[in-house]
């Protein structure tokens, strides 16, 4: 087995009355969708850990290479979109994470990028 990251992207700033889909119903169905598609992985065996994130408008960056730690506001890249959730799973090879991030894209609508952890630690 395999573990991955597949993390969700979307604006840095999130506009709108329903977090930026366009009604409360499609957000409430991608919600709905979501839920689902987490109960299925857990059921596959597949479920590691998941989670959906506050805005990058709320990051706060830390760098400790030097004697003081700086402390700043913001996200540490300025970029138009940012990781708004991601899921960690453990899966037998690259084809079923593939197979995985295009259902978690349909359900959460949005884009899903799948990155192998490294295995190192």
């Amino acid at each position: 087995m395999t573990t991955y990251l597949m993390s969700v992207h979307g604006p840095t700033e999130v506009t709108g009355e329903f977090y930026g889909y366009d009604s409360k119903e499609e957000m409430e169905q991608s919600f709905a969708e979501t839920g689902a598609f987490n109960e299925r992985l857990k059921e596959e065996g597949y479920w590691v850990f998941a989670g959906g994130l506050a805005p990058a408008t709320t990051a706060t960056v830390v760098d400790g290479q030097t004697e003081a730690p700086v402390v700043t506001d913001g996200p540490y890249l300025e970029t138009k979109e940012a990781i708004a959730g991601f899921w960690v799973i453990d899966v037998p090879d690259l084809d079923v994470a593939l197979r995985l991030a295009a259902e978690a894209s349909k359900a959460c609508r949005g884009k899903v990028e799948v990155r192998p952890f490294d295995g190192l630690a």
